[in-house]
């Protein structure tokens, strides 16, 4: 377990970190070409941190040339895998040993709490880099069943060039998602991080040159998504892009691609997840629990998160008891302080666009609250069904919308009515309904008596316009990033059979 600190000792650590401000590109810490640069700002008092370089299509372009020039000349490609291996261990073992700096950074940038920062999100980045230079060289390719006079194996090679577009929920954690497979297959990256949330991605790139991961491997260009972002979707020297963020941009790389050299695109888009709580459930105080971490966790700034509690009638009244009074006990204020769970909004933009669903549509059960023009308290609202604004929605706040149903089916129903299908959760005592539940559930992950997102060894990724081309965590991340190649041998001969 992490040992956590208080509140006064991350605020000292918080005023001595020094922020990385400039691009990586090539092995070296540039400025923009235009020297310009953008305000990045802590979301818990609007304080600017620091003044990042705001960079543009020249800086894209140079930054795929660097990455261009070391995967054709094999300085990581062709290193032998266990050497790969080693060297992404050493930036696991690099962002250990600089833990808390990162939890602090990243709190301080996104406005988590440390608390997940600290327990969540730097751990299970350390672990997500080990896992995957661990499998390195424990996949191996394959050989066909060919006729007796031929040979024919099928080789996985690096896609190439690749680009990796991150968001701002998770930025370490989805940073982690994107270069371990990535780095494993043997690809070079761009890698642009969340405006919103530049710094932790430029220290992990320090930190990766410290490791010896060469020079022009891993380039960080950083800037806004029209002036960073699309010009990577567009560019044609670029193999391959894995996304992370919403529906709408994830559309707009798929029409980049189509534009340009139709390389090949990845999304995890937006999610309006379901959690249905059957008539049969006996632990409701375990079931609440769920619920609660479901909705509120990384205050609801989550793809995965329940927003949608579709619960049977014979149940509704004690778990909602249970849930409104663990709610409350999760306290809204200073990211920096242990003690909250729930901090500030990343940005005055998204704060405005969450707060305007409180009450929309629904009657307030709980929370409904706002504090200083940047949080949004845990809220519940109750719906009348599923064409209510906040039950369609993707929200990304802490806001969970309750639909009552009558029976199974019509729960069901009402969880596949969405145009989403990243993840979904059902509550039972009847293993064969919930396994019957969990087919019908049009979702990637589907979880059973539990709210998560699996593990490291699952893969992540939803239906419909929640996800498209593939698969993050597990050994199916690596498909992302390598192409399949047919070696075919023919070892017929005029010469004496042997």
């Amino acid at each position: 377990m992490t040992q956590l600190k208080s509140l006064e000792e991350y605020q000292s650590i918080a005023r001595n970190i020094v922020f990385p401000t400039k691009a990586i590109i090539a092995g070296e810490q540039r400025a923009a070409l235009s020297g310009a640069t953008f305000s990045t700002s802590n979301p818990a008092n609007g304080e600017a941190l620091a003044q990042v370089a705001a960079c543009a299509t020249a800086d894209v372009d140079v930054a795929v040339a660097a990455a261009r020039e070391a995967f054709d000349d094999g300085r990581w490609s062709k290193q032998h895998p266990a050497a790969r291996k080693q060297a992404i261990l050493r930036l696991a073992a690099l962002i250990e040993e600089h833990s808390v700096e990162l939890a602090v950074m990243e709190s301080l940038d996104s406005g988590k709490t440390i608390l997940d920062c600290v327990t969540v999100d730097v751990p299970e980045t350390i672990n997500c880099l080990k896992w995957h230079a661990e499998a390195i060289d424990k996949l191996y390719d394959q050989v066909s069943p060919a006729s007796d006079a031929h040979l024919a194996l099928v080789v996985r090679e690096p896609v190439g060039v690749v680009g990796l577009v991150l968001p701002w929920n998770f930025p370490l954690l989805m940073l982690a998602w994107k270069i371990g497979p990535a780095l494993a297959a043997g690809c070079c990256l761009v890698v642009k991080p969340a405006e919103e949330t530049s710094l932790t991605t430029l220290r992990v790139a320090q930190l990766a040159l410290e490791a010896g991961i060469p020079a022009g491997v891993f380039n960080v260009v950083t800037g806004s998504g029209a002036e960073v972002g699309e010009p990577i979707g567009r560019h044609p020297d670029i193999d391959a892009l894995s996304f992370t963020g919403s529906t709408d941009t994830g559309r707009r790389f798929l029409k980049y691609s189509a534009e340009s050299n139709l390389k090949e695109v990845t999304l995890e888009m937006g999610g309006k997840n379901p959690c249905i709580v059957l008539d049969d459930i006996s632990d409701f105080d375990g079931v609440a629990a769920h619920i609660v971490n479901g909705s509120f966790w990384n205050m609801g700034e989550n793809c995965s998160a329940i927003s949608r509690l579709i619960v049977h009638e014979a149940v509704k009244a004690p778990l909602l008891e249970r849930i409104q009074a663990l709610a409350s006990e999760w306290h809204v204020g200073e990211p920096l302080d242990p003690a909250n769970r729930i901090g500030p909004l990343v940005s005055p933009e998204h704060f405005r666009k969450v707060s305007s669903y409180l009450g929309d549509g629904g009657k307030v059960l709980h929370g409904g609250e706002t504090s200083l023009g940047r949080y949004v308290h845990p809220t519940i609202l109750e719906v009348s069904g599923n064409d209510a604004r906040p039950a369609r929605d993707e929200i990304f706040g802490p806001v969970l919308s309750v639909i009552t149903v009558g029976s199974l089916k019509e729960a069901v129903a009402i969880a596949n009515d969405t145009e989403y299908g990243l993840s979904a959760s059902v509550f039972t005592s009847n293993a064969k309904r919930a396994l019957r539940v969990a087919r019908a559930l049009k979702a990637g992950n589907v979880t059973v008596n539990a709210f998560g997102e699996g593990d490291i060894t699952t893969p992540f990724g939803g239906y419909k316009q929640s996800g498209f081309g593939g698969r993050d965590n597990s050994v199916h991340a690596h498909d992302q990033y390598t192409q399949l190649k047919t070696i075919w041998l023919d070892l017929s001969s005029d010469e004496e059979e042997v």
